[in-house]
């Protein structure tokens, strides 16, 4: 089986830094992913593609990129369910990446001015 995506878009927010109960660095961010084709009114539209980072990966991304920084990613599509409070069981697909490339955009000098 093959399981591998590659996505290149904008941080919708700073990446969200934290450790496992081992001490494993993990970080989850959100990208903005233009569509490669325009709606029928005329727009592109924009999906919001959760992705979770671990390790040195998760480290680097939340000291070099933040609010804007465009990344690109490689990595594969994991879905995963859970039980909520109410009993509902919820559903979630994520992208978990293998490696993260910063390509460009704000840095954190300009994203402050």
């Amino acid at each position: 089986m093959f399981n591998q995506i590659m996505l290149v878009g904008r941080l919708t927010k700073d990446p969200e830094l934290r450790y496992t109960s081992d001490g494993v660095p993990v970080a989850n961010i959100t990208l903005a992913v233009s569509r490669h084709f325009k709606n029928a009114a005329g727009k592109i539209e924009t999906d919001f593609v959760n992705c979770t980072l671990w390790r040195k990966t998760a480290e680097n991304t939340a000291d070099y990129c933040s609010k804007g920084s465009i990344v690109g990613l490689n990595g594969r599509i994991q879905t995963r369910h859970y039980v909520n409070s109410e009993g509902k069981r919820i559903f979630l697909t994520e992208v978990v990446a293998r490696s993260a490339h910063f390509l460009g955009g704000k840095t954190r000098e300009t994203a402050e001015i």
